[in-house]
C-alpha cells in the first residue's frame, strides 16, 4: 500500500469515526427530546381544556387569568430561561370533546403536561389516558375527591380542597347549629355532585336518610333546575345543601328567593363567585347563604391593603384590564398558576415528565398569598391533596363575611 493510500485509509477512518460520533450526538439528543417532551431550550409547551363555552363558561375566566399570568411570567424572563407556551383550548364542559382535544394537545401538539383542565366530568374522561400515557395531570381545576389517589394514578393531582371534606365541614356545622334540620340536596349527577352528597353521608352516618327530606339531581345539560327547586321546597326542607355549577348556582339562588323559602342555604365553593354568581342571582336574593372559602375575596374589605392581593390587582391592572375584579375565579386561576411557577422553578433544568410530577409532590408550606392566612399548600409523594382548609362565611349582601376558624379535615 502506498503512503497516499495509507493517508487516505486513515483520512477515511477518521472521517468514519467523526461521523459515528456526529450521529451519536443526534441520538442523545434525539433521546432527550424523548425524555421531554414539549421542552426546548427556549419554550415549556403546556396543555389545558377550558369551557369557554357551553353551561360551565363562566370558568373560561380560570383560562383567561392563566394565559395572562403566563404572559407576565414570560415578560419577566419567563422560568430558568424558558417561556411557558400554555395551549388552552374549548371544551364546551363535554367530556367527548375534552377526549379529543387532549388526545390533540398530547399526540400532535406534544405538550409536556396537562395543567389546570376543568371540570369533574370532563376530568374523569381524561382521567386514565393520561396516566397511561404517563402525562402529568397537574392541578386539575376540580375538588373531586378522586383526584388524591395517588395509589391507582400516580400522575393526577388536585389543587383546591376537595368536595367531600367542604361537605364533611357542612354537615358538621348543620349537626352542631341546626337542631330539628331538615337537608334537601339538590347535586350534579356525577362525580362532581356525588361527592358531596357522599361528604355529608360521612358525618350523617346511619341518621342520613332521617336528616336528608330530598335529595334531587339535575344533569350539566340542563337548561334550568327550577323543577328541582320547586320540588325541594315541596319537601318541608329547612335546610338546602344547593351543589351546583355557577350557571345553576344563580338560577338556584333567584328561584329559591322567588319560591319565598327560607332555608338555611348552604352553596359550594365553586358557585360562590360574587361576579359570576351571586351578582348575576341578584346580590339581596343570596343574603345568608353559607359557603366555605379559603380564597381572599376582592370584595372583602380586610383584603383592601393586604400585599398579596395588592400584587394580584395590579397584575390584572397590566394583564387584564376591565375584567370583573369580584369574580373569584381570576384568583383561583392566578393561585393555581403561581403554584405551577414553583413547581417548575423546582425542576431546574430537568423537565422529564417524571420530575414534574416528582416536583410537584415536593410542595411544602408553600405560601401562595391569595389564600386565606393560615392555609398553605403542601403535597408529597402520599398527599395530591394540596389544600386541605377552609372557612365558613355567609354572603352579608355586600361580601363574604367570614366566621370561625379556619376548618380542617382529613382526605378519605
Amino acid at each position: 500500500m502506498t503512503n497516499s493510500a495509507k493517508h487516505r485509509l486513515t483520512r477515511r477512518e477518521v472521517l468514519g469515526g467523526a461521523g459515528a460520533m456526529t450521529a451519536a450526538a443526534v441520538i442523545s439528543q434525539r433521546a432527550a427530546a424523548d425524555d421531554m417532551p414539549g421542552v426546548t431550550a427556549t419554550e415549556i409547551k403546556i396543555g389545558q381544556t377550558m369551557p369557554y363555552s357551553g353551561n360551565a363558561s363562566a370558568y373560561g375566566a380560570i383560562g383567561r387569568t392563566e394565559l395572562a399570568l403566563f404572559k407576565m411570567i414570560n415578560d419577566q424572563g419567563g422560568i430558568n430561561g424558558r417561556k411557558l407556551n400554555l395551549i388552552s383550548v374549548d371544551d364546551g364542559y363535554l367530556p367527548p370533546r375534552t377526549v379529543e382535544q387532549t388526545r390533540r394537545l398530547v399526540e400532535q401538539e406534544g405538550v409536556a403536561f396537562m395543567f389546570n383542565t376543568l371540570g369533574t366530568p370532563t376530568n374523569t374522561a381524561i382521567h386514565k389516558y393520561l396516566n397511561m400515557k404517563k402525562v402529568p395531570q397537574l392541578f386539575v381545576a376540580t375538588g373531586a375527591d378522586k383526584w388524591g389517589d395517588y395509589k391507582h394514578y400516580p400522575w393526577t393531582m388536585g389543587w383546591q380542597p376537595s368536595y367531600r371534606i367542604e361537605a364533611q365541614i357542612y354537615a358538621k356545622y348543620i349537626l352542631q347549629n341546626l337542631p330539628g334540620a331538615k337537608v334537601g340536596i339538590l347535586y350534579q349527577n356525577d362525580d362532581f355532585g356525588k361527592d358531596y352528597v357522599n361528604g355529608m353521608k360521612d358525618i350523617f352516618g346511619d341518621r342520613f336518610d332521617k336528616l336528608v327530606v330530598k335529595a334531587v339531581s339535575y344533569e350539566s345539560t340542563d337548561p334550568t333546575i327550577d323543577s328541582q327547586i320547586v320540588t325541594l321546597q315541596s319537601s318541608g326542607a329547612n335546610v338546602f345543601v344547593n351543589i351546583t355549577i355557577p350557571k345553576f348556582g344563580a338560577q338556584a339562588i333567584r328561584k329559591v328567593y322567588d319560591l319565598g323559602w327560607r332555608p338555611t342555604h348552604f352553596i359550594t365553593n365553586v358557585s360562590a363567585s360574587v361576579g359570576a354568581v351571586i351578582k348575576p342571582a341578584g346580590v339581596e336574593k343570596a343574603v345568608g347563604i353559607i359557603s366555605g372559602v379559603y380564597l381572599k375575596d376582592n370584595t372583602d374589605p380586610a383584603w383592601a391593603n393586604d400585599p398579596g392581593m395588592n400584587e394580584w390587582r395590579a397584575f390584572m391592572s397590566k394583564y387584564m384590564p376591565g375584567a370583573d375584579l369580584n369574580d373569584v375565579n381570576h384568583v383561583f386561576g392566578y393561585g393555581c398558576g403561581l403554584t405551577l411557577v414553583q413547581v417548575l422553578k423546582q425542576c431546574g433544568n430537568d423537565l422529564s415528565r417524571a420530575n414534574i410530577m416528582r416536583q410537584a409532590a415536593n410542595l411544602h408550606d408553600l405560601d401562595v398569598k391569595i389564600l386565606l392566612p393560615g392555609i398553605k399548600v403542601n403535597t408529597s409523594p402520599t398527599n395530591y391533596h394540596p389544600i386541605r382548609q377552609l372557612q365558613l362565611a355567609k354572603w352579608n349582601g355586600k361580601t363574604w363575611e367570614r366566621f370561625g376558624e379556619i376548618l380542617s379535615a382529613t382526605a378519605t
